[in-house]
């Protein structure tokens, strides 16, 4: 094995280290200062600003291209998924219905074509 003093990957892995406890003692001190969070304020609020902005824009543009935006096509879904749940039961109240006995009473579960052949006339009535 080679020294540790000779090692260029072991000098390589101490720099490293020290750096990056350099980097995190100077971090730490700088976000513990009351300039740091105002300035963290500040840009957190200019983001949400910009951001609501943006969508602002966005749904405008939308609305120009005759396009539905996002909102509306979440509550688009929403209302779609309650159909179809409305469906689902309504099929399910359906199927119920005919599994009971007094629905075979009232006619036939599928309906017969209907019967166009006639019977064949009596011989007498022939000339």
């Amino acid at each position: 094995m080679a020294d540790k003093g000779n090692d260029p990957f072991a000098v390589w892995q101490t720099m490293l280290g020290e750096m990056e406890k350099g980097f995190n003692a100077f971090a730490n001190k700088a976000m513990t200062s009351p300039e740091f969070s105002k300035t963290m304020n500040q840009a957190g609020g200019a983001t949400a600003g910009a951001q609501k902005q943006f969508f602002e824009m966005m749904e405008k543009y939308l609305v120009g291209m005759n396009m539905p935006s996002r909102a509306q096509m979440v509550d688009m879904a929403a209302r779609l998924q309650s159909i179809e749940a409305q469906l689902a039961e309504i099929k399910a109240l359906l199927v119920q219905g005919r599994g009971s006995p007094g629905a075979q009473a009232t006619g036939p579960a599928t309906p017969r074509p209907p019967r166009t052949k006639r019977p064949p006339e009596s011989s007498g009535a022939q000339k």
